[in-house]
């Protein structure tokens, strides 16, 4: 007698044992069954017993003895506890046909259900493989700003359409082949049904490529009022967390359909641009004369200039026998001009600019506001906190030492500066 044979009597003891003493033979067949049913259940339910408390356990001690982190984000996404689930699956397989051996219509539908879990459970495992070295990479420095999660939901979801597949094949029984060509029938209603996760993916395919968008860069995305640091990158979504450490959620479609800021060529060159204006009043300007430039001479920082260039003027004006009777005659200096180079030597001189980059200080077009004195030159310190401290500390000094070359700002007037103006007037 073979092991098969005698798992048959074990399964049928209680059924002959039922008809000896008189019940029904359908009956004592049910009651059997049910006895069985019973028993397989109490069987399986060790098993897992079993596997949980002993190999699952065993597992979690061997991976607290390891130096690798990889196999604690297994525990962690239930990976032995997926693969411990085939032993059970495997004593229902064997047990099952010799209990129902006499219903072959319930074991043609158990043998598709166990296919049908079998592919269920290697989903599973792959997704739990996915997932622990998603988060095993997120440890590692070299990855901390890939998309990680964008890279594994496209996986996920390659995974799943190869699993459904075979999962319809099962219960249709049909080839998988087949299946994929009746599939190809059906993909303009596919299309329109995943229209949102099919632009994602694709979405998430080209950012990563193309190397758009990294996790931790700053962007700046007006459309949907996002100014922040990029947090996280899946599929559908692009996470932003704001400077007021609010959260904007971005479509990943967006990022490749419409424009946006990426403030990481900033963060990675040397230095970060300072760029910005101050408005001098136009009728502020004159041509100095040698008492007012005498007087300049003593600003340490454009004293040499000053002299090497009324020396080079004077001496141009005797050779040309200017008459200096008027200031607008010849070659002259002038108070804006004489702070532009004063603001270039200030910049030059100011320990947080960049020497290696642009300084620039120019004359833009003159508008209805004042003649717009740009200063551009880079802070060497890129953060953003030390960068506006920086800036302001030039704009400071360069608004302070305005008045020592005679020349004004532009302001729009108050209420204050017209009452003042009125009151005048009617003193007058």
């Amino acid at each position: 007698m073979n092991i098969e044979e005698g798992l048959i009597d074990i399964i049928c003891f209680f059924e002959e044992l039922f008809v000896d003493y008189g019940m029904n033979a359908v009956a004592a067949q049910y009651l059997n069954l049910l006895i069985n049913l019973v028993v397989l259940t109490l069987i399986v339910l060790g098993i897992n017993y079993l596997i949980k408390n002993f190999i699952i356990e065993g597992f979690k001690l061997f991976t607290n003895k390891t130096k690798t982190t990889l196999d604690d984000f297994l525990i962690k996404s239930n990976f032995p506890r997926y693969v411990g689930r085939f032993l059970p699956l495997f004593v229902v397989y064997k047990l099952f046909p010799l209990i129902f051996s006499e219903f072959p219509e319930v074991l043609e539908i158990f043998y598709k259900l166990v296919e049908i879990y079998v592919i269920i459970l290697i989903v599973w495992i792959c997704r739990s493989v996915l997932r622990s070295t998603r988060n095993y990479l997120k440890t590692r420095e070299e990855f901390n700003d890939k998309p990680l999660e964008s890279f594994s939901q496209i996986i996920m979801i390659f995974i799943w359409i190869i699993g459904l597949m075979f999962i319809f094949s099962t219960l249709f029984n049909r080839s998988v082949l087949g299946f994929a060509i009746s599939l190809g029938a059906a993909s303009a209603v596919i299309l329109l049904i995943f229209k949102d996760t099919i632009l994602g993916l694709v979405a998430s395919i080209q950012v990563s490529v193309n190397d758009i968008v990294r996790i931790g860069d700053w962007i700046t995305f007006e459309k949907f009022g996002a100014d922040g640091t990029v947090t996280e990158i899946n599929l559908a979504t692009v996470r932003v967390q704001n400077w007021d450490n609010t959260f904007t959620t971005i479509p990943t479609y967006s990022l490749i359909s419409d424009s946006f800021q990426n403030w990481r060529g900033m963060q990675e060159s040397p230095g970060r641009r300072i760029k910005r204006s101050v408005y001098i009043k136009q009728n502020s300007v004159k041509f100095l004369t040698s008492e007012e430039i005498d007087r300049l001479k003593k600003i340490k920082l454009i004293a040499p200039y000053l002299e090497n260039r009324q020396a080079e003027i004077d001496k141009y004006n005797e050779s040309n026998g200017t008459d200096k009777s008027l200031l607008i005659n010849g070659r002259n200096q002038t108070n804006l001009g004489i702070f532009r180079k004063y603001a270039d030597s200030y910049l030059h001189e100011h320990s947080a600019v960049h020497k290696e980059m642009y300084i620039i200080v120019r004359h833009m077009a003159p508008t209805a506001n004042g003649i717009p004195l740009e200063i551009l030159c880079f802070s060497k310190d890129k953060r953003w906190e030390n960068f506006e401290y920086i800036s302001a500390d030039i704009f400071d000094h360069l608004i302070a030492a305005i008045p020592y070359f005679d020349l004004k700002l532009f302001e729009a007037p108050s209420g204050d500066d017209i009452r003042s103006f009125l009151e005048r007037k009617s003193e007058i």
